[in-house]
């Protein structure tokens, strides 16, 4: 008998099944490699999904937080008129003693809403002085504060689920000159 045959059970020869065995390998190995890519593929897909339902997820939440944001900030100037128009009553008398009243009662009412609805005011004063929620109107001195901190709020800031609706316009402030001492 020759290398290249084998003999059968019935005795009739056949061609050696060795190279059959090696095309079936590299068959399997061909599917093996076309499957995990496969699996590659589909976990991608299924983190991209996510992903995406993710996204869609924060973008409904911010939208519905800041759904307010124009409408807030337009209402902001009426909050200030309110707080104006208490400090510029000064000391009530008789005849405006009602309206006094009733000016507080409606400021309250209208902040309460806007707290309802997680509009708050930026409180700086005694803070270091922050570009992100001030915006500085002027700066003076004053020996005995700590420089660069919030000494006087000019117009008050606002947030919306705390992010800025409006700065705060305030006064700085700035460290005394220094005296050269070598003169």
């Amino acid at each position: 008998m020759s290398d290249d045959h084998s003999t059968r059970n019935d005795g009739s020869e056949s061609a050696d099944p060795a190279p059959e065995g090696d095309a079936a390998a590299e068959l399997i190995e061909l599917h093996q490699q076309q499957l995990e890519a496969a699996e590659d593929r589909f976990l991608r897909v299924q983190a991209e999904a996510q992903n995406m339902v993710r996204r869609a997820e924060r973008d409904v939440d911010n939208a519905r937080k800041f759904a307010l944001e124009r409408f807030a900030g337009a209402l902001l100037p009426v909050l200030d008129n309110l707080e104006r128009a208490l400090a510029a009553m000064g000391e009530p008398t008789e005849a405006t003693r009602a309206l006094g009243e009733g000016v507080e009662l409606t400021l309250k009412s209208f902040s309460d809403v806007l707290q309802k609805f997680e509009v708050m005011a930026v409180e700086p004063v005694g803070q270091s002085f922050n570009p992100e929620f001030h915006q500085a109107m002027a700066m003076i001195e004053q020996p005995d504060t700590v420089p660069n901190s919030v000494v006087q709020v000019m117009q008050k800031g606002y947030t919306l689920n705390g992010r800025l609706l409006r700065p705060a316009m305030v006064v700085v402030a700035k460290p005394a000159p220094r005296i050269d001492e070598t003169a």
